[in-house]
């Protein structure tokens, strides 16, 4: 085969039929042979082509061929190319001298012997071949020391040789210009020369860098810096040590590389990546980034935490989230974030939002922004866990919506609290008008007091409601427990609430206990909660109506219940009967009026006692159960004693001396009177001073005393007369207008045994009453 770096032959010769010796030649030595009929077509083929060998053909003319040999000698492009004479005659006497001289190399005369051809021809064009590839290795052994040059002096490498033995340094310019070195002494200098110029903090460190190279023969690599105008600059020096046969160092040689730039740029990546760490360490929100992955319809699916903050774990409670995907952390975590985190990612739009991680519990206010590129798919997430905020704002909107509906209730309360005053108030004056003119008409009379003795009644028990909210909104409710029997206490709600019953021909059916139930609890506040359940049953039951009341024993429970067939309760309203102001249904039916505080009473009476109430109905129309539970003994409660249980409605004390002290005259006479009529004894006393004086003369076993009186008050007579200790025994009872917790405190801190408020009941003032007799006995 032809080698890619053999030329052709170049055959020239005029005879139009050549010798077939020279085809079969070049064929045999795979060489093309290109063919020209005179010299000067040779030199047309010369100019395009380059040639191993020239053959020159003899046709007879010696003048011709010379010229042409003598032309290709001329020639720049043929003047190192072979010719080789073909064909001249075997005559001796042949002038082969000239064509010698011409510039011809050989030649063959006839007949032409292949076998020479061909050996003087492969000769040659083996000789051009080694020619050739010489001039090959030459021009890429040429521009590879250019490249390595260029690339050196592009890179501001300088180059160096320490001969260790000499202790003399080879450098170049470029070094020499590092290293403030002149010109003269690049070859030669002693390496101390070149230690001069570096930084005075680096040379240990160098040198010992050196010294290590040198007895290991390693290679030498060492950092330093280099005095230069206006500072310093860094170098990287690198080199092998070269050793002889006794593995004794010869000579160093390396490289110095300004990398100052490249430093400084590290410095300041450093530093740059410092502040980030810092300011992403530091950062009271949570900061995470994240690579979002997407299913095969490139959906996104899914997150990987790559890189997270100190704060990210206060934030979310995820422990060792880098490298985890959040569908491993959290299995529910909803798509919706995968949703805007693959927007992110695709779009490039940073998006700020607000949301709920349900399967963290939490709520988060996020900023999130693309970094790195689109094809990465990263997400940067600042977020911040608002949660508490949040929920401090969703309880703002609910105490306002509260507030609101608060101060929607108490407005209607007011007008209902005036309209409810109103009520009896019209009956009471008109009665005061009437008895006023009808003189001595006994049956009149009789008609209207009675009239006005249940208007009354009715303004004490709206009285006696307000004062109980007020009492229990503040947490001034004591309860007064004692072992009583529950079927007497129920019996005792009934009678209290007859009256109210009967007014609308209810039917009432009973269905109490036929042996004493023990109960520990307050008596006043079971019948309190018990009539205002019968009360209620009355007011929402039509005309005619049917009410059960009924109480049973379930285990260490007492089980009350209050059933009608009135109007019944929405399912959706049942949850509110119990709150304060509120009559649910009091649109559509309210015969009698009322605050709408009674079952909200009932509540807080029951709840106090440590039971429950609950409201039941089968909707409007359908009726309405309330179920009472209450524990039979509470924790503390003492032991039941063998005794019987006292009676719910204690009977009347025998005749005592009773003192009636209050400034009003009406009040102080109206309540003589009543006492004369129940059978005591009681004179009254206007002041303070007359009070005082009748203490030694009637010698009371109880005072009723008024606290607000001019002069000398309530508490300072309690006090006269508590100093006084031939009154120990006397029984001070305060009748004011002023019921409050802190005002029966301060009775009781003058000497008060008993606290009543104005108007006290015939049932207050008999159970005061009782208390003396039982003690007198």
């Amino acid at each position: 085969m032809n080698r890619p770096d053999q030329g052709h032959i170049l055959f020239v010769c005029d005879r139009p039929v050549s010798d077939p010796v020279i085809e079969t030649v070049s064929r045999e030595l795979g060489q093309m042979l290109v063919r020209a009929d005179s010299a000067e077509s040779a030199l047309a083929h010369l100019r395009n082509n380059e040639f191993a060998l020239i053959l020159a053909g003899y046709s007879g003319n010696t003048d011709k061929l010379l010229h042409a040999i003598r032309t290709f000698r001329a020639t720049p492009r043929s003047s190192q190319t072979p010719v080789v004479v073909l064909g001249v005659p075997p005559d001796p006497g042949f002038p082969l001298e000239p064509l010698y001289e011409a510039g011809a190399i050989a030649v063959v005369t006839e007949p032409i012997s292949p076998a020479i051809l061909k050996a003087k021809a492969r000769f040659y064009l083996d000789a051009f071949a080694t020619a050739t590839e010489r001039r090959h290795a030459e021009a890429a052994l040429l521009e590879t020391s250019a490249r390595l040059e260029a690339t050196i002096e592009a890179a501001e490498v300088a180059t160096w040789t320490w001969d260790v033995q000499a202790d003399y340094v080879h450098a170049d310019a470029r070094m020499g210009a590092l290293f403030a070195v002149p010109a003269a002494e690049l070859d030669g200098a002693p390496l101390a020369r070149w230690f001069a110029a570096i930084h005075p903090d680096d040379v240990a460190a160098t040198r010992a860098q050196l010294d290590q190279a040198m007895r290991e023969g390693a290679t030498y690599d060492a950092t330093f810096r280099l005095r230069a105008p206006g500072g310093w600059r860094w170098v990287i020096a690198r080199g092998r040590v070269e050793l002889d046969r006794h593995a004794r160092a010869l000579r160093l040689r390396g490289v110095i590389i300004d990398a100052t730039r490249q430093i400084q740029a590290e410095q300041q990546l450093a530093a740059s990546e410092e502040r980030y760490r810092t300011l992403f360490e530091s950062l009271d929100e949570g900061v995470c980034v994240i690579e979002v992955l997407f299913d095969a319809q490139q959906l996104p699916c899914d997150y990987r935490f790559l890189e997270v903050n100190p704060a990210f774990v206060a934030h979310t409670g995820l422990q060792d989230a880098v490298g985890k995907t959040i569908r491993t952390l959290a299995p529910a975590h909803e798509q919706h974030w995968f949703d805007i985190y693959g927007r992110v990612a695709l779009t490039g739009e940073p998006v700020r939002f607000t949301h709920e991680a349900r399967a963290l519990g939490r709520w988060y206010d996020v900023y999130a922004t693309r970094i790195g590129a689109p094809a990465l798919r990263r997400v940067a997430v600042l977020f911040n866990d608002i949660t508490e905020r949040r929920h401090a704002e969703e309880e703002l909107r609910r105490l306002a919506a509260d507030l609101a509906e608060s101060d929607r209730l108490k407005t209607e309360f007011l007008a209902t609290l005036a309209h409810e005053l109103r009520n009896p108030l019209a009956p009471i004056r008109s009665g005061l008008q009437l008895m006023r003119r009808a003189g001595s008409d006994a049956a009149t009379m009789e008609r209207v007091q009675a009239i006005m003795d249940r208007q009354l009644d009715h303004l004490v028990h709206l009285v006696d409601d307000l004062l109980d909210v007020a009492r229990i909104t503040r947490g001034q409710v004591e309860l007064k427990r004692e072992w009583i029997d529950l079927g007497q206490v129920l019996q005792g709600a009934v009678d209290a609430s007859m009256p109210l019953v009967e007014a609308s021909r209810h039917q009432l059916e009973l269905a109490l206990p036929a042996e004493p139930v023990p109960l520990f609890a307050d008596p006043t506040r079971i019948t309190q909660v018990v009539s205002n359940l019968l009360n209620n049953a009355a007011k929402y039951t039509p005309r005619g109506g049917h009410i059960a009341l009924s109480a049973r024993r379930d285990a260490a429970e007492a089980v009350i219940t209050v059933a009608d067939n009135g109007v019944g309760i929405p399912k959706a309203a049942l949850a509110d009967v119990f709150k304060m102001f509120t009559q649910v249904g009091a649109e559509d039916f309210r015969p009698h009026g009322g605050l709408g505080i009674g079952l909200s009473l009932v509540r807080s009476f029951v709840e106090l006692h440590g039971g429950t109430v609950v409201a039941s109905s089968k909707g409007p129309g359908a009726g309405s159960v309330f179920t009472v539970r209450l524990p039979l003994a509470p924790q503390g409660a003492p032991a039941l004693s063998g005794a019987a249980l006292p009676n719910a409605a204690q009977q009347s004390a025998s005749a005592l001396r009773v003192l009636v002290v209050d400034d009003n005259r009406d009040a102080a006479e109206t309540l003589a009177a009543l006492l004369d009529v129940m059978g005591h004894a009681a004179p009254v006393a206007n002041d303070g001073a007359q009070a005082l004086r009748m203490m030694h003369s009637f010698r009371p076993q109880v005072v009723f005393l008024d606290i607000g009186m001019p002069g000398m008050s309530g508490y300072e007579v309690a006090s006269a007369i508590r100093r006084d200790h031939n009154f120990d025994n006397v029984m001070l009872v305060a009748l004011t207008g002023w019921g409050g917790e802190l005002d029966r405190s301060r009775s009781a801190s003058a000497g008060f045994d008993e606290h009543l408020t104005k108007p006290a009941t015939i049932e207050a003032i008999e159970q005061v009453l009782a208390k003396v007799a039982a003690t007198a006995a």
